[in-house]
């Protein structure tokens, strides 16, 4: 094929004479002076019915009379560059989540983009056009994590939609940068919608939802992620009260009208088929076909569209302008991508193999894994340990050096990860000694190893706890017992008699380190335990912040964006889809720990500042100024979180987080920090009027250290 300034065009390098240098003669659609509109109008009229079909598979393949090589849509980037080779490896989704920082997690997506970007550079110029090395990225993940059995609830922010919002968006931005009408790469919100297990059943399960769980749960962060500017959305693979997602009317009606979204919606991989195969809701390919593209569909992660458009435009199920509407979104991305342009005009394009897993993208990496990991439990204060009463150091359990339970699921790969013992190791000097034992497997409930080596030091961390090959993806998760999930919150039978055992023979301070991406029943551990943190899935950096914690070089910060049960006795059915007696908004019985909990090394104190006015109208803001002190001795972070206690009314949550904040602060120091939140974020959908509502009553702003915390306590009422 010729290489010329269009689609993916190579990086033009010096392979090919730009057809542009005489703008006069260009078409319009490689005229980059043009508006992207009449660009794409004038591809639209260039391309034939069959190459069209071609352009809405993710598989995109060639139209070569006009130079437009093939692309594949689909790559990965849930906390780095997935699957592509070298790239910097994140804490998971879950992770991030629990740092509570958007502006942390903005520059995690600024960093995956250049390496997106890099590595794009260099596999175009290799005439590489192949999967996970191209510029529009199906993450991040903004379902909602409504139920811990859940195995891809790692890959979320939590279960707080506020709180995912917050998070999706600043991750989005980061992504897709800063440039007016350009995309440094392409973000995707996935999974629309009401998409959350059981994994087993994800190809033809229906998910029962009320309009209210809907719109105020399962809607809320795709919301927020289209009015920001997200470039995509991904539809999951299950029904919604009938109609499988790829095919929803709600695509059309509350995406694209109500939303006013202008990107592309592409369908998970094989959720197209799944709509004739699986859920039986049409009888055939071409039916899906017509049905997908009515509903409002741009992009088909299968074959069906390239192999049925044709069809069922023959048929008359469809049009050549109903093709035309949903091609155009598609190269629509490709050209605020900058696909055909010349790539010297990108501002990307000096980005090479210096732009992947440098030095300061790997120093970011660890400063996320140090705010996300959460200080359970610290009896006596354990912690921060002091290097010169631990002389030997015993650091064991199964994922003590696992690379699996750093990594998470949906991760990228390199040559310098630090796993525990690694960061252990690195973090003492010559005179204290590490050692490692494996210590249990994962069935053996009777033979241990590393106790009497345990027994032996000052100071024991055992690291135990799940991994992505425990809980995740449907195929992936293969020691699940559930296709994935989970099905109760307990870690595995030999981890906990081993922990016993240890705590037997072992007199000296044990540390237990759970590493899960979900909740687990940490009480079960923490008996044996003089601290417990939990570091989910860290990172390629994740021994390193774990050191970093451990010794006091950083305070904990790490925020639970997720409620501890006690037990999944406490919640409904797995497959309800109702949000009653679910996550701290509709829960109101005893936890292990609350939403937003996490220790400190330090004590704060809080006053307030401001009160509320006594009564507010939709167009207000409600702000609360907040004075946090640190009253302990030692440097601390601390995340103060405004709630709303809500009337009580059938229609509405117990309460909600609708802001919150990070203040680090020395010993002695006192900040005030102001806490907004807009009346309008009290809205709730009315099942009756069809449309959101503000409900009139009494209502409690709560701020405090998490959602079961009562620090500050204010009234007001809303009319």
């Amino acid at each position: 094929m010729k290489l010329v300034p269009s689609l993916l065009l190579a990086l033009s390098l010096s392979t090919a004479a730009p057809l542009i240098s005489r703008a006069q003669q260009a078409p319009a659609y490689l005229n980059p002076k043009l508006q992207n509109e009449e660009r794409v109008k004038d591809l639209l009229g260039r391309l034939t019915l069959t190459e069209k079909a071609m352009l809405l598979g993710y598989r995109n393949q060639p139209v070569e009379r006009l130079n437009i090589p093939a692309y594949n849509w689909w790559n990965e980037g849930l906390h780095g560059v997935a699957r592509a080779g070298e790239a910097t490896v994140f804490p998971q989704a879950i992770a991030m989540a629990a740092t509570f920082d958007p502006k942390l997690v903005k520059q995690v997506g600024d960093v995956i983009s250049t390496e997106a970007r890099a590595k794009y550079n260099l596999a175009v110029a290799n005439n590489n056009h192949g999967q996970y090395v191209g510029l529009t990225y199906w993450s991040p993940n903004i379902n909602i994590f409504r139920d811990p059995r859940w195995g891809r609830g790692q890959e979320t922010y939590g279960e707080d939609p506020f709180l995912t919002g917050q998070i999706g968006l600043a991750y989005v931005n980061g992504m897709q940068g800063n440039i007016a009408g350009q995309y440094k790469i392409s973000a995707t919100a996935k999974h629309f919608v009401a998409h959350s297990g059981p994994e087993n059943v994800r190809d033809y399960f229906d998910s029962k939802v009320s309009e209210q769980d809907l719109r105020n749960t399962y809607m809320y962060a795709f919301n927020k992620l289209v009015k920001g500017g997200v470039s995509s959305i991904m539809t999951a693979y299950n029904s919604v009260n009938g109609v499988p997602n790829s095919v929803n009317g709600l695509l059309q009606t509350v995406i694209r009208k109500e939303w006013g979204f202008k990107g592309y919606i592409v369908t998970d991989c094989g959720a197209l088929d799944d709509v004739y195969l699986t859920h039986k809701y049409l009888k055939t390919r071409t039916e899906a076909a017509a049905a997908g593209i009515k509903a409002g569909l741009n992009l088909d992660c299968s074959g069906v569209l390239q192999s049925d458009v044709e069809e069922a435009v023959k048929q008359k199920l469809i049009t050549n302008k109903d093709v035309d509407a949903a091609l155009t979104p598609v190269l629509t991305t490709q050209m605020k991508l900058g696909f055909y342009n010349d790539p010297k005009l990108s501002p990307y394009y000096n980005y090479g193999a210096d732009s992947i897993h440098n030095a300061a993208h790997i120093s970011l990496a660890r400063e996320a894994a140090q705010q996300s990991m959460v200080l359970l439990e610290n009896k006596n204060n354990v912690l921060p340990l002091q290097k010169d009463l631990y002389k030997s150091i015993m650091v064991l359990g199964p994922n003590a050096a696992s690379l699996d339970a750093i990594v998470g699921s949906y991760h990228g790969i390199n040559s310098n990860m630090v796993n525990f013992v690694e960061g252990m190791s690195a973090a003492v000097d010559k005179g204290t000694r590490v050692e490692y034992d494996l210590a249990v497997g994962q069935a053996d409930t009777t033979h241990f190893g590393g106790i009497w080596g345990a027994g032996n030091a000052d100071l024991t961390i055992a690291v135990i706890g799940l991994t992505p090959v425990d809980e995740g993806e449907a195929g992936d998760a293969f020691l699940s017992v559930a296709g994935g999930d989970k099905k109760t919150l307990s870690l595995p039978p030999s981890h906990l008699a081993f922990m016993k055992e240890l705590r037997k023979s072992v007199k000296k301070p044990i540390v237990a380190v759970i590493t899960a991406g979900s909740d687990v029943d940490v009480a079960a551990v923490a008996q044996y335990a003089d601290a417990v943190v939990l570091a989910w899935y860290p990172g390629e950096q994740g021994g390193n912040a774990l050191a970093d914690l451990l010794f006091g070089k950083v305070a904990p910060s790490g925020r639970l964006p997720l409620t501890f049960y006690n037990s999944v006795n406490d919640l409904p059915a797995f497959g309800d889809y109702g949000m009653k007696g679910r996550t701290y908004r509709y829960y109101g019985g005893k936890v292990q720990y609350p939403f937003g909990y996490g220790l400190n090394y330090t004590t704060f104190n809080y006053e307030a500042k401001s009160s509320p006015k006594k009564e507010y109208k939709l167009a207000d803001t409600i702000e609360v100024a907040v004075n946090i002190a640190n009253t302990g001795k030692a440097a601390g972070t601390e995340t103060p979180q405004a709630y709303i206690v809500y009337p009580t009314n059938d229609n509405l949550p117990l309460q909600e987080l609708k802001a919150f904040d990070k203040v680090t602060l020395s010993p002695g120091e006192n900040k005030t920090t102001t806490l907004k939140i807009p009346v309008t974020e009290l809205q709730k959908w009315d099942a009756e009027k069809h449309r959101f509502k503000l409900y009139p009553g009494t209502y409690t702003l709560k701020v405090g250290r998490d959602a079961a915390d009562k620090a500050i306590l204010q009234q007001f009422t809303v009319k």
